[in-house]
């Protein structure tokens, strides 16, 4: 039978008896600090007075206690180590607060604050390959690595969404103006490390202006290829540019040789002219002075001078001749026995050594004479000379 049916008794299940009211809240609460207490050591039961007694105190000081610990152990939380290679990014409720360096650190605890540790030494790496157009339109295949590392932590975090991305994309576009304003000999050969720099530059410039906290460290280029299709022909040209400049440098090597050699036979040249030169005049000089001291001696002496001019002159037009001139006089013997032409070639002829040569050879009193006559007057000719 239900409570509320007729002979029930009006009985509900939540009062001891019809006339009861409902139950109390400060039994309630009493209750619920007895039952508490009995967790914690302390007696149940509202034997202790009104107050609940020293159970009652005990109780509430345990939960100071464990209130307190779990206090400390929240705020421990707030201790991080940042590592040498990292950076700490802190933010409060989302909102960057402060950004610190390698070392023990601490922060109000989550949920309030929170922290994120980035590694700003590590090296991030990517490769990029496409073809593309020359300034003078031609397609070479351009490959280059493309290395990177986080310079701010805040700006890498917050200030782009995907930063690594961004790199990319301005890679891709730096590329491609680069290669687009050079043109393709530039880019294949001598133009590659600056092709190369250029590029560095430019990427660095982008992601400065979109604040994405990446540094660009290194940008490794590859030589540039020719298609597949024209690679024959562009190996062709090539060679024939290395061919041209292997020509060239032969001639210079050879410019270089012949030019000082001809330098040096041209200054010889020169002084041989000039030693020439100061010769003849040497000797006209000095005829014009042996000719100025005969005209003296000359004036003096006409017959003198001229007879001794004449024997002078047949003295040196005679001396080379293999003649022989005899002064005969009327009547007389013109037969010779000795060899006098013979002899003089002996004597013109060196000295040869052995016994043959050793010998003494005679020499007739005519050439002896002569010989002597002839030695005055040719130190006379060199001291005329000479003066």
């Amino acid at each position: 039978m239900a409570w509320n049916e007729p002979g029930g008794g009006n009985k509900d299940p939540w009062s001891g008896g019809g006339d009861q009211g409902p139950p109390d809240l400060d039994e309630v609460v009493r209750k619920l600090q007895e039952r508490l207490g009995g967790l914690f050591g302390g007696k149940g039961g509202g034997q202790g007075g009104p107050s609940g007694g020293p159970g009652r105190d005990l109780s509430l000081r345990l939960i100071g206690v464990a209130v307190a610990v779990l206090v400390v152990i929240w705020l421990a939380t707030g201790i991080y180590i940042v590592g040498p290679a990292e950076r700490g990014v802190e933010t409060r409720f989302g909102k960057l607060t402060e950004t610190t360096g390698p070392g023990p650190h601490w922060h109000i605890p989550a949920p309030i604050e929170s922290v994120t540790k980035v590694n700003v030494d590590e090296i991030a790496t990517f490769s990029h390959k496409a073809s593309m157009l020359t300034q003078d339109e031609n397609i070479v295949d351009v490959e280059l690595t493309v290395q990177s590392r986080i310079q701010d932590a805040a700006n890498y975090l917050f200030q782009d969404q995907n930063p690594e991305k961004t790199l990319r994309d301005a890679t891709v576009t730096v590329v491609r103006v680069t290669i687009g304003g050079s043109k393709l000999d530039y880019v294949m050969t001598e133009g590659r490390s600056a092709v190369a720099v250029t590029i560095k530059e430019r990427i660095q410039a982008l992601m400065d202006q979109y604040k994405t906290g990446l540094e660009v460290t290194t940008v490794n280029m590859q030589p540039a290829k020719p298609p597949e299709q024209v690679k024959a022909a562009f190996d062709d040209a090539i060679k024939a540019r290395e061919d041209k400049e292997r020509i060239e440098n032969q001639a210079e090597a050879y410019a270089n040789e012949v030019l000082p050699r001809a330098r040096g036979e041209a200054a010889r040249i020169i002084a041989d002219a000039r030693a020439y030169r100061d010769k003849v005049i040497a000797e006209s000089e000095g005829e014009a002075a042996r000719f100025d001291a005969i005209l003296t001696e000359y004036q003096k002496a006409p017959e003198v001078t001229r007879e001794r001019l004449y024997l002078e002159t047949m003295e040196q037009v005679l001396g080379g001749n293999a003649k022989v001139l005899l002064d005969v006089e009327d009547g007389g013997n013109s037969l010779m026995y000795l060899p006098i032409d013979q002899m003089l070639k002996q004597s013109a002829t060196p000295v040869q050594s052995g016994p043959a040569a050793s010998a003494p050879v005679a020499a007739t009193p005519a050439s002896a004479s002569g010989a002597s006559d002839a030695m005055p007057q040719r130190i006379v000719d060199r001291e005329r000379r000479t003066r």
